[in-house]
This record gives C-alpha cells, structure tokens and sequence, in this order.
C-alpha cells in the first residue's frame, strides 16, 4: 500500500503534474493530465487488492503495523456510520514538488489562507450536523466527514483524494491492521482542472464526486466522467447567459480574458460557441498564465487599455483574477465595462475599495444565493480553545488571518510583527470574508451537495426487498455502501432542500441552471455592494431567458446611468450599408451610400434594399418615394410649345382654305386646280392636328390614333400632292399638238386616284391595329437612366409601323422624282418646282428624323416625332400655299388670266 501512494503521488512530479505554487499544468497540459490520472486509477486499482498494512521494518516493534501513505496537507475528521469525503482549497499556494524520487517528503505547508474555501468547509460541517438532528432523515444512521486541503492544485487535489478512499492516518498501532477510515462519496473540487483529474482517476471505480464549484461543461460528458455530478450549473448555461446579455445590451466588439486552465479555456470557448452568428465579435482573446510573470499580466492589461473594446468577459477563477486586477488597478484603467463569471463576480477581496475606480459598475453571473438559516451563528461559534484546534488544524489560521495576531508562541519570521491573541477576540457576523453569510452562493452548493448524498443513502435505507434497482429488485446493504450504489442513487434524487428550493440531477448529472446578475455599487461609504439586477434561467436545449431591471444597473467604465457603447465600428446611418473591411471581423466596416434606386430606412443596416417598381429611392437614400411619371404632357414647356406650333399651323392652314375657298373664281385659283386645293389643304390641317394627339399620357386609344391618324394623314396629303404633280405635268404635256392626256386625269379620276392610295394605307394600319396594335409601356424604372418611369407608346409591330413609314416615303419619292421632272414649266406658273422644293424638305426632315429619334431618350423621342410632323407640314405648307396667298391677297393685280398667261 506504501509503495501504492507513494508512486502515485510522487508520478504526479514526473508528468509535470505537480503544482509550482498556483496549482499550474506547467509542462504537458492536458496530455499529461491524462497520463496522470491513467497512472492513479492503475495504481489505485493495485492498492485495492494488497494487504492493508506491511509489517515494519524500522522501530515498530514486533507486531506493528506501519500503513505507508503521503499525509494531506491538513484534514478534519469526525467519524460517521458514512464518511463523506470534502475537497476545500483552505489555500490558494501549494508547496513545491519532490522532485528527488529518493525519499517520501514530509507534510510540506501550503500558503495563502483562503477564508471563503473555509467557510465552505465548515457548511459542509454545518449540513451534517444538521442532517445528524434530523429525525426524520436518516434516523438510524450517522454521517461523518472527513474533509481535506486542496491547496488549489492538481496534484494536491488528486493526493487528498486518493488519500481519503485508501485510508486516513498514516499509521495504525495494533498487532492486526484493522480497516482504515474510507469514505464512498468526496464533495468535490472547486476547481474544473482538479475535477477532472480527480474524476478520471477514480471513474473506473464509480467513485462518486459531487462539486459544489466546478462548471466546466466538459465535466457533463458521461461517457468519461459517468459518476461525476455537481451542484453547480455547467458553464454552458453561462455562456449562454454571457452570450444574451452582451446581444441585448449591443456590445458587439468585447475582449476576451480567460485563466489559463480549463474552467477559463472551456468557458471562452463555449462563449465563442454562442457568439456565433449573433453579430458580437471578439476584439482580443487573452489568457491569463498560471505562473506568475509580470511581464505577460502587463502585455494583457496593455492589450485591454489599447482596444476600443469597451466591455471585457474575464472567465477565469478568483486567484487568476485577482493577478489581472491587481495590474488594471496599478494602470488605472477605468473606461473599462467588466463582464464577470460566477467564480469571482462575489468575490469581497476583488471589490475591495481600492479597486473600485476601476472595477465599479461590473456585471456578472452569479450562482443563485440562499439564506441558509443557522448558518451565520454556526460560522461564529468557533473559538480556538484546546479542544477546537485538536478537531481543526485550520483554525489556528483562519484567527491569524482574521485577527492580525498569533495564537503559537514560536512565532516564523514573517509573524514577528504580529501581536500575540488574547483569545478574548470573538467573531463577528459579516465582519470578514469567512463570516459573511450575505452572498452565500458557493456555500449554498456544498449545503445542496451534502442533503443528495443524504437523501441518495435515505433512499436506500427505504429500499424494500424486491423495489431496488440492482439485479432482482436487491437492495444495498447500507452497512457496507458500495461507491456504485450511492451514484446510481444519486443519479434519482429529486428533493426541497430546508430552504425550500426543488433540487434534482439530470441526466448529465448536472442540476437546472439559474444564475443571479450581479452588479458592483458603490455605497456612500466607498464600499462595494452586490445588487442583484436581474437573472438568467436556463434548461438544456432551451434558449434562456434573461431579464435585467435597467433602472437598477450601475455601469462600468465611467459611463454612470447610461449604458456603455462598445463598437469596432459605429452603425451606419440610414441611407448607407456596411462594408466589411478587409482582413477584420464583420463588427468593424466602413459606411457606404446606398445605389440608386436602394435604401436602408434603419441604423446599422447591413443590405440596402431595392424599392418596388414604380418607386425610386430619395436623394438621401433613406425612403422610398414614387418615381415621377414622364411624358410629354400639356403642362410641360416642350408640350405648350408644340400645342402653340401645331395649333397655329392648323390655323394658317384653315386660313388658306379660307382664303382659296373666298378667291375660288379667281384666275390663280382655277389655274391651280382648286379641288387638289381644297383637299390638299384640308390634308394638312390633319397633319397639323394629328400632332396634338402625340402629346399626353398614353393611353390605348390614343396610342392606336396617333400612329394610324399620323399615317393616313400623310399619305393622304403626299397623294393630293401627287395627282397634282400629275396633273401639272399632263397638263404641260397637252399643250403639245395632238395630245389628248387630261382625259385620262379627270376630277373624278384624280379623287379615285387619291382614294386609291389613302385605301392602301389604311388597309395597312388595319391590319397593324389587328395583329398587333400600338400600346402603352413604361421604360425606365429603377434599371433605368434615372428615377423616373417614362410613358411612351410601343409601336407593337415593327413590320406594321416600318409599312405605314415605308409607304409614305415611297409615295414622297414618287412625288419628288415627278415633280423633279416636270422643273422646267414656265416661270409665271412654275407649280413643279414649288413641290420639288417642298418634297426635298420633306424628305430631308423625315431621313434627319430617324437618328435622332433612335438618341432621344424618353419624352424627347416623341417631341422629335412631332417636330417631324409640323416641320415637314409646315415645309408643304409654305412652299406650297405662301407664294399663291402672297399674290391672291398681296397682289390681286396678278391674279388675271392674262398675266400668267403673258409668258
């Protein structure tokens, strides 16, 4: 057995397991942690199936038995029918290492008294005692405790609690080796490392462990863990829990800072894990080592006080966190919104006042607190009599720390300054650390971890033959607790705890989360005050729910009332969208104007979105607004214009009818067949009108008429044209002796030649009004040239409306060529060189028309056609009518058969 735990304990120095003063995993990390409790359990597994005891070599006497073990550093015993195991960090520094491997070192010391660790001891105490009065649990059986330091390492934890499964005492004086004190349960460990390590050394033996502190969610796998259960919630609830509050309150650009073991590594991580996709990005993640080194705290702190990260999550246990805030407080950095977990966020020795300017206003989740009544008296009766400290080794300590004197009269060194206690000092309630029953959180976990074990072993004692949960309905010999029979029980306990709590284990073995919001006030006094403002509720496979009385929070980093903004970036205006920058987290963008025809109508807004049709955004990109309907309306400049043109090129038009109509008799009128006149005029008062159609909104009926009335306007007034020119030449031609032509060009022939070619046009805009018909369409939009939707009229076929143009432009070329050859008339009646002159304008403002008609964009294209219709009309009209109006009205002298007949 000596050879068993000596082994044990010393391999711990060998895989750089051993602890160099803060409990540290200086060499192989988590290998080695492995490899450490893979050793343990082998060696453990041995121990458990050698004699007891060895005889001794070495002074004992014949007959003595000598039990070989490693003592703890300090324990505290009271015998029980059951014996629960308790594992307290009563230090925080444990002793260094045997690193020699010749010899089984003494009961080094471990330093750094922990007041907080000691009051958890002493509820577990307070619990058994408590149960032991009970009558009515447990009523037949005892519970005892034996109760252990951690010194707040990994090997010292995995020590103590080899140590209490294996046998107490190192020796036992006897001529037999009895049975050494054992215990079937440890409460147990604080911290998530030293779980581990503990629970992976004794899992193989269903060793049940039962921690009132370790949250690590790693600790919930079964598989490796499967008789490890705890009383604190797992810190993926708390991640959760971090996650929502920093999403509700906006922090989207936060550091991270975490101890450098794996409550710390496993709780960032987790925290990563909830971060994902919720719009929150880390600035910086640091982690605080184990070994003290100035310069790393100082390269962390320096990396905080850089950031334009405002709010900093710290994820790391109380001794981690007091070296990082010892640092922030030097620099004075007090722009800072600190988020603490649950290990520290309680911790009176952080909020001390000299940190305060620093750290007031800090958030944090904090395991939910009770009030546990008796336990204020029970912590204060202590008294360090003979028979106290003989029970206690701790408390010779735990009333030097407190006291500031000494109790020994072989004072070290560093008590030569001390006053020697009077043993009249009395404790008083709240008035230190160990004392203070106000946040009694972690405590309250130790309270809960002692009644499962309680109820667990109550349920056995009411087991009935044949009801229990072993082979056959058996049930447990409660006289000889088999470690595997308590974690099947305990894995069923559903009770209300005294202080009225409902109290269960899952199936992971962890219990429901809930966790209170803890905020650092400053009272008038200086002092720190821990205000709940709120609380977080959580379940496996539920989202959480968190709530937070705004009123109620005091906020870090100088901000007083109003709520810190923690940003890479600001948020956009509206009007603009993010661009993430390159090489940077999605929080830190750049701000850009939204395009055309988009808007973003909100801060932050990471797309802009399209407007509907018929919408185009403002200029400031922020709204919406219905795009300006363009055509060319009567309202318009370029519209009245038109309407004025075309209007008073109708009206010249009616007044050369008038005027023809009025002179009919007179020679000139005659001479230029006044029928052809009539009609021809009356043509292109038409074409003058047909403009007026092309102006306002589009609509189907307008949209047919403009183009069929344009059509067969023209050609109507091109065939008057025509059968005129015809005529002009027949006539010139039958004054040639022996030619008889003008029967052939009577009136009648010349209307049904004009009817003729009017008929053919319309039949082709029938047919186009049948298969395809012009319609209104809307062009533009927000893919077009700007935010407005232009009205125009599509032709509908291009074949329809290239015949209707085609045909126009062929009887034109018809009339010009005719007219081109009848030029040479006499000059008092030259009629074909006016319509060779007007049939050359009207042809070039026809082919002119075409580019530009295909380059005007919008409303301009339908002014192009119009000013095409009233130039080319205006063309006939002037050069057709102006000089015969000129003479009949002007110079009646020259209105006589014998003046244009003189030459």
């Amino acid at each position: 057995m000596s050879f068993c735990l000596q082994s044990v304990l010393s391999a711990r120095s060998w895989f750089g397991l051993s602890p160099t003063g803060d409990g540290t995993l200086p060499v192989f990390g988590l290998v080695s942690l492995q490899v450490m409790s893979l050793c343990g359990w082998l060696w453990l597994l041995y121990c458990l199936h050698v004699p007891r005891c060895v005889w001794g070599l070495d002074g004992g006497g014949e007959g003595a038995c000598r039990l070989v073990a490693k003592p703890v550093s300090g324990s505290v015993y009271r015998a029980g029918d059951v014996v629960i195991g308790g594992l307290f960090p009563i230090h925080v520094e444990a002793p260094p290492p045997e690193q020699e491997f010749r010899s089984i070192k003494g009961n080094s010391t471990c330093t750094i008294f922990y007041q907080r660790a000691y009051r958890w001891l002493q509820t577990m105490i307070f619990a058994v005692e408590e149960i032991n009065r009970d009558p009515a649990l447990l009523p037949n059986l005892t519970l005892g405790f034996l109760a252990a330091d951690t010194c707040l390492s990994e090997g010292t934890t995995l020590g103590a609690a080899l140590a209490m499964v294996t046998g107490k005492e190192a020796s036992v004086v006897g001529t037999e080796c009895v049975t050494t004190p054992e215990v079937p349960v440890i409460i147990g460990d604080a911290r998530s490392s030293a779980s581990i390590v503990v629970a992976q050394t004794l899992g193989p033996f269903d060793l049940p462990m039962v921690s009132y502190f370790a949250s690590c969610a790693c600790l919930s796998d079964t598989w490796r863990y499967p008789s490890f259960f705890r009383t604190v919630p797992s810190d993926a609830f708390q991640a959760r829990g971090m996650a929502r509050l920093l999403y509700q309150l906006g922090w989207v650009w936060v550091g991270l800072v975490a101890g450098d073991d794996d409550y710390g590594k496993f709780g960032v991580q987790l925290l990563l894990q909830e971060l994902q996709g919720s719009g929150v990005c880390v600035a910086y993640s640091e982690v605080i080592p184990k070994v003290a080194s100035q310069r790393r705290i100082r390269y962390i702190v320096d990396t905080i006080r850089g950031s334009t990260a405002r709010v900093v999550v710290t994820f790391a246990i109380t001794k981690d966190a007091h070296a990082l805030m010892e640092e922030v407080v030097r620099q004075n950095i007090t722009d800072k919104q600190w988020i603490a977990s649950e290990a520290w966020v309680t911790d009176s020795t952080l909020s001390s006042p000299e940190n305060l300017p620093s750290l007031a206003g800090t958030i944090g989740f904090a395991l939910k607190k009770a009030n546990i009544p008796g336990l204020g008296p029970f912590l204060t009766r202590l008294h360090p009599d003979g028979n106290y400290q003989k029970s206690d080794p701790f408390l010779r300590l735990l009333w030097e720390e407190m006291f500031g004197c000494s109790l020994g009269v072989d004072l070290s060194m560093t008590q030569s300054s001390r006053r020697q206690c009077t043993g009249s000092e009395v404790i008083g309630e709240g008035e230190s650390q160990y004392a203070d029953v106000s946040q009694l959180r972690a405590s309250y976990n130790v309270y809960k971890a002692v009644y499962a074990i309680a109820y667990a072993i109550q349920d056995m004692v009411a087991c009935q033959p044949g009801d229990g949960v072993f082979n056959g309905g058996q049930c447990p010999d409660i006289r000889k607790l088999q470690p595997s029979q308590i974690v099947r029980y305990l894995r069923g306990v559903n009770f209300s705890t005294p202080v009225g709590e409902s109290f269960h284990f899952d199936m992971n073995g962890d219990p429901p989360a809930s966790y209170d919001i803890i905020n650092w006030h400053v009272t008038p006094e200086g002092t720190a005050e821990f205000v709940q403002v709120g609380h977080f509720l959580s379940s496996e496979g539920s989202g959480g729910q968190i709530h937070i009385d705004m009123d109620k929070v005091v906020w870090g980093g100088g901000s007083g009332e109003e709520v810190p903004v923690s940003v890479c970036s600001a948020d956009c205006p509206p009007g603009t969208r993010h661009a993430v920058q390159k090489g940077k987290p999605v929080c830190c963008f750049d701000c850009l104007s939204c395009a055309e025809g988009e808007i973003s109508n909100t801060t932050g807004s990471d797309e802009c979105i399209r407007c509907p049709e018929r919408f185009w955004s403002n200029p400031d990109r922020t709204a919406c607004i219905p795009q300006l309907v363009d055509f060319l309306s009567y309202s318009d400049t370029m519209g009245v214009i038109l309407s004025v043109i075309s209007v008073s090129g109708a009206t010249l038009t009616a007044g050369a009818l008038a005027t023809f109509l009025y002179h009919r008799h007179t020679a000139l009128v005659k001479a230029n067949n006044s029928e052809l006149s009539f009609l021809l005029l009356l043509s292109l008062n038409l074409c003058f009108l047909c403009a007026l159609v092309f102006i306002g909104q589009p609509k189907p009926w307008t949209c047919m008429l403009r183009h069929t009335l344009f059509g067969i306007s023209f050609v109507f007034c091109i065939s008057c044209l025509l059968s005129r020119t015809v005529v002009v030449l027949v006539a010139f031609r039958a004054t040639l002796p022996g030619e008889n032509l003008m029967r052939y060009f009577s009136p009648t022939q010349q209307r049904m030649g004009i009817s003729l070619c009017t008929l053919i046009q319309v039949l082709i805009c029938v047919l186009w009004l049948a298969l395809a018909p012009p319609q209104p369409a809307e062009r533009g939009g927000r893919e077009g040239r700007g935010p407005r939707v232009v009205l125009e009229c599509e032709v509908g076929s291009v074949v329809g409306f290239s015949l209707v143009l085609g045909y126009i432009g062929l009887l034109a070329s018809l009339c010009l060529l005719l007219a081109f050859l009848a030029r040479k008339l006499p000059d008092n009646f030259n009629e074909a060189k006016l319509i060779t002159f007007s049939m050359l304008i009207f042809c070039a403002v026809w082919v002119a028309f075409i580019p530009a008609y295909v380059s005007s964009p919008g409303k301009y294209t339908v002014a192009v056609e119009i000013f095409a219709i009233l130039a080319s009309s205006f063309g006939l009209l002037f050069c057709l009518f102006a000089p015969k109006c000129f003479i009949i009205l002007l110079r009646p002298e020259r209105n006589t058969k014998k003046h244009m007949m003189s030459k």
